[in-house]
């Protein structure tokens, strides 16, 4: 990631919502402070480091004259020991003479060696066999490292020998004879392992003698190495020079490497302390400082019991930090990269690096000491990656359930809706819905962070929409399988097919709205679902938050909900005309009308759709379908005038009459409903609001009846416009068509009329839905 595509991420945390921008001001302040305040501490930092590089600097300086002072004393000296040579009459027999007696004593030294090798070799498998008995005090270790480091070197320098002889036929004899010295050598190793690897337990045990022990060892083989490094070193630097001292090509001729493998015997010590902990944390992520106990106990008893007993040059205490922090780090980083890391393993990992450092600090260490950073400094890039793991989830989750809700949906199935203890149809989804939102809730919660909540709050406000969406996009697609079929193509039995289970569960969609929102009055146990959300909301934000953001998206949610309900009962209704009436409709105002009883017929299948749904439909959305009923009847009794075929209103017709029936049948039915078996108690829409919108048939026979002679049509047509504002020009002139006195001048005074009078624009009246 750059660093201008994380400041981008930064500011998209800090400026999440519109009102956030008022906060700029502040903002620029406070990180203008913050900036002086890191450019004052850069500059000390600075001016520290510059003061350390020339310091530096200086000793490298200092350390090449001293180099070079060194050379140049050497070079004296093999000029002095050159010139001696002149100076000393038979020098070259003197040399010679002591080169043979040097050889000699040499060959005699070896030989020695050689025949006391065995038995010295045995002597310290006896050692070894004993400490195999006392693995924890290893009393003869000093002994035996001592004895053995004698025996490298023997071996050493008899291999180096050889190897240099004109002859060196023997040479594999010699290493076959050395054989044994590997295996010793081995057995040493591991009792010297054994130890390091149980170097905290013996110091816990207060075994001091056996840790001195250790650590004089190492100490020692760590000279030694040094001592060939340096010898390597000069004999690359200086070949010709070295060559001249024979005391140099004396002593150990390889590294050993015991202190690299001290190092190493403490991550090996730890590794399976930190997989016991990966174990037991993959089980309770939320006990992470419980299971790390060990680290820092290990840390306290080198810093307590361990620092006294190793050499100070080691900084035991430093040295056992860095290689735990970095064990830590590279452990927390695995975990972190992992792709399956939970939520909860996530925010216990991100709450972790404070502790961490809290308990470094109380053993002495501050965080600027400990390199790297143990979660290199990703606390925020894991906040929102914490943050859109829990809404990652929340939405495959809603994915999930709207999927076998839509399946269950299209597919009709009657098995799968569900009734509650009201016997209200409800689907089986809308329960398991928000309890898996309080789950998320709950874990988002967890975080402590108002950021994580807010962020999870706002993918769920966004996931709960677009779950209203879609249901309102799927209740159209399946509408329109039957809107988009004619009697003429299908009788009305296959029309119907599966409609009352499509009416069924777009009665269950709309109960699962009202559920949503609807709060039992007098009974706390009876919240809605999103009054409980908002209960469980409240506490995690911020105030600001609450009173802006999450207040205007829960009223969103709720308009929504109670639009998609409306919805529900909308095309609940317009399906029952589609179905049912389609045909009776068609008949309204044709000479068929003034002989058949189609307003009768109507609100007798609206009596039997009403029993059949009141026990099951919510009590509020029952007056919604009464309304919705009265209002679709209104609507399709008003465009059937301009609508049907064959409609003519002659003057010699009882059309007045007709119409007056067709009204008080209409009346007749909804001003019983209060008092209808089954639905009293239930119903308490008022019947004067229905009555109000009827009133405009009897401004449809009055513009049907009116005078054509004396501009009666367009007195009637102004006061139907004026009391309805949006009364459409296109129904008014299909009216006036359907007029067997219809002419043009009538129209035509009509349309003038129109342009003259001045209405001002109101709340939508029932003629806005007149077409």
């Amino acid at each position: 990631m750059t660093a201008t595509e994380g400041t981008i991420i930064e500011l998209a945390d800090l400026l999440r919502h519109p009102e956030d921008l008022d906060k700029i001001s502040f903002l620029k302040s406070e990180f203008t402070r913050k900036k002086a305040v890191i450019d004052g501490q850069l500059k000390i930092g600075l001016k520290d480091q510059l003061e350390v590089t020339q310091n530096g600097m200086n000793e490298i300086s200092d350390g090449q004259r001293t180099v070079n002072q060194i050379k140049e004393e050497m070079m004296k000296i093999d000029k002095l020991c050159a010139e001696a040579q002149n100076m000393i009459r038979d020098f070259p027999d003197i040399s010679l003479v002591s080169q043979v007696h040097r050889n000699f004593n040499q060959v005699e030294t070896m030989k020695a060696n050689i025949e006391s090798f065995d038995g010295r070799l045995k002597d310290l498998e006896q050692l070894l066999r004993e400490d195999d008995q006392d693995m924890e005090n290893q009393p003869n270790l000093l002994n035996i490292h001592y004895q053995l480091t004698q025996l490298r070197d023997i071996r050493d320098d008899a291999m180096d020998q050889i190897k240099k002889a004109s002859d060196t036929s023997l040479e594999t004899h010699l290493q076959d004879y050395f054989t044994r010295l590997d295996d010793v050598i081995e057995w040493f190793d591991d009792h010297v392992g054994t130890a390091c690897m149980n170097l905290i337990p013996l110091v816990q045990a207060d075994n001091k003698g056996m840790v001195v022990r250790l650590a004089l060892i190492i100490e020692e083989e760590e000279k030694s190495d040094n001592k060939v490094k340096a010898l390597q070193d000069a004999q690359r630097e200086y070949k010709d020079l070295a060559s001249r001292f024979k005391s140099m090509a004396s002593g150990p001729k390889q590294l050993r490497g015991y202190k690299e493998k001290f190092l190493k015997a403490i991550e090996f010590y730890a590794q399976p302390q930190f997989d016991k902990a990966e174990e037991r944390f993959l089980e309770e992520p939320d006990k992470l400082a419980n299971i790390m106990k060990w680290y820092f106990n290990d840390l306290y008893v080198v810093k307590v019991g361990m620092v006294r007993l190793m050499p100070k040059k080691w900084k035991i205490f430093k040295t056992y930090t860095d290689i735990y922090h970095r064990m830590m780090h590279d452990w927390l980083i695995k975990h972190i990269d992992n792709p399956e890391l939970s939520p909860p393993h996530m925010l216990s990992i991100i709450d972790w690096s404070e502790k961490y450092y809290a308990k470094m600090n109380k053993l002495g260490w501050d965080q600027t000491t400990l390199q790297p950073h143990v979660l290199d400094a990703r606390e925020a890039e894991l906040v929102r990656e914490y943050r859109q793991l829990i809404v990652k989830s929340v939405d495959e989750w809603m994915d999930r359930m709207f999927t076998i809700d839509r399946k269950s949906f299209i597919e009709r199935k009657p098995d799968s809706l569900d009734t509650n203890e009201h016997g209200y149809f409800r689907t089986k989804t809308l329960g398991d819905m928000w309890r898996m939102l309080k789950e998320q809730t709950l874990v988002a919660g967890s975080s402590s962070r108002t950021d994580v909540a807010e962020g999870v709050f706002d993918a769920m406000f966004r996931t709960l929409k677009t779950r209203q969406n879609n249901w309102q996009n799927l209740i159209d697609s399946e509408a329109r399988k039957y809107y988009s079929k004619t009697p003429s193509q299908n009788n009305n039995n296959e029309l119907s097919e599966g409609m009352q289970v499509f009416q069924d569960w777009l009665v269950a969609i709309a109960n699962d709205q009202i559920a949503c929102i609807d709060d039992h009055e007098n009974d706390d146990t009876q919240l809605s679902y999103l009054t409980r959300f908002q209960q469980d909301l409240s506490p995690l934000v911020s105030p600001t938050y609450l009173s802006t953001r999450a207040t205007s998206e829960l009223n969103a949610l709720r308009d929504g909900f109670v639009d998609l309900g409306t919805h529900c009962i909308t095309t609940f209704v317009s399906m029952i005309f589609k179905i049912d009436f389609s045909s009776t409709v068609s008949e309204f105002f044709t000479p068929k009308w003034y002989t058949e009883y189609g307003m009768k017929r109507i609100t007798t299948t609206f009596d039997d759709y009403i029993s059949d749904y009141a026990k099951v439909l919510h009590h509020s959305l029952l007056d919604i379908l009464i309304e919705e009923l009265a209002d679709e009847l209104l609507v399709h009794y008003l465009s059937a005038v301009v609508r049907n075929k064959g409609v003519k209103f002659r003057r010699s017709d009882p059309f007045t009459e007709k119409f007056k029936d067709d009204v008080l049948t209409a009346f007749e039915f909804f001003g019983s409903l209060d008092k209808k078996d089954g639905v009293a108690g239930l119903v308490t829409v008022e019947f004067e609001a229905i009555k109000q919108k009827w009133r405009v048939v009897d401004k449809l026979v009055r513009l049907l009846e009116a005078d054509k002679a004396g501009g009666g049509v367009v007195a009637v047509y102004e006061e139907f416009k004026r009391e309805y504002w949006d009364l459409g020009m296109g129904w008014v002139e299909g009216v006036l068509r359907a007029r067997d006195d219809f002419d043009r001048g009538m129209l035509g005074g009509v349309k003038a009329r129109a342009g003259e009078v001045y209405v001002e624009r109101g709340p939508e009246t029932i003629m806005s839905k007149v077409k």
